[in-house]
């Protein structure tokens, strides 16, 4: 009787062989499929910071209000204009309601920049109360950062000349006594951001007529407690 025969020492080998290649497909496999979910999870999530921050700076020019913030006790100083909307390439400057989870309800003073952050250029975001208003007042609290990793960022801002006609878009607000009809915000990202910008471009809701008293007269003071709270009437 012939003995059991069994595998030799090179179909041992091949076995082996064909074994790891099939376990290094499959590892490769699901890194590949890892990589890709956490790649859409990365792109989810970036796509849904950046239309939150542009639907909020959004609203917040919508909603942009006529009064002036360089008041001291009700008057503007001797010689000054109101100081209604200050707005450069980088910079823009303003009064309007803020949400109350991000302070105090009624109007804010609130400034949009962009500066130079850890991950590149970012939006920042800073308020201060309308009330005793001072530059300072802006320092008191920790900026907001709202986007980063941003390659350049630019304001620009849409008026009308003396005639009533629409001037070209500037990069610079001179008229700093009347708010400009719409602002807009380009945004680039760095290399390998996953999100692009939307060109926002959000117009002034409320006219400068609708706040009396902006010059500094008795009525500003009236103005800003019907603001803050609707259920008053104006005097």
């Amino acid at each position: 009787m012939n003995p059991s025969r069994g595998f030799t020492l090179v179909e041992l080998l091949l076995a082996i062989t064909l074994l790891s290649i099939l376990l290094a497909l499959a590892y490769g496999g699901l890194h590949a499929a890892t990589q890709a979910t956490d790649r859409g999870q990365t792109i989810l999530e970036e796509s849904g910071r950046l239309r939150m921050a542009h639907q909020f700076v959004h609203k917040q020019l919508n909603q942009a209000i006529p009064l002036a913030f360089n008041l001291k006790e009700g008057k503007i100083a001797e010689g000054d204009k109101a100081e209604i909307f200050d707005g450069t390439s980088n910079s823009i400057r303003f009064v309007g309601p803020m949400p109350g989870y991000l302070g105090f309800g009624g109007p804010q003073v609130q400034q949009l920049s962009i500066v130079s952050g850890e991950d590149g250029l970012e939006l920042v975001l800073e308020q201060a109360p309308v009330q005793g208003f001072e530059e300072s007042s802006l320092t008191e609290r920790a900026p907001i950062s709202l986007i980063d990793h941003i390659a350049s960022a630019e304001f620009s801002f849409l008026g009308r000349g003396e005639d009533g006609e629409l001037l070209p878009w500037s990069s610079v607000w001179e008229e700093t006594d009347t708010l400009p009809l719409a602002i807009s915000l380009d945004i680039e990202f760095e290399k390998g951001s996953y999100a692009d910008w939307p060109l926002l471009v959000a117009a002034i809701k409320i006219d400068s007529s609708v706040v009396d008293g902006v010059d500094g007269s008795s009525s500003y003071s009236s103005a800003i407690k019907q603001l803050i709270d609707p259920r008053q009437k104006r005097n």
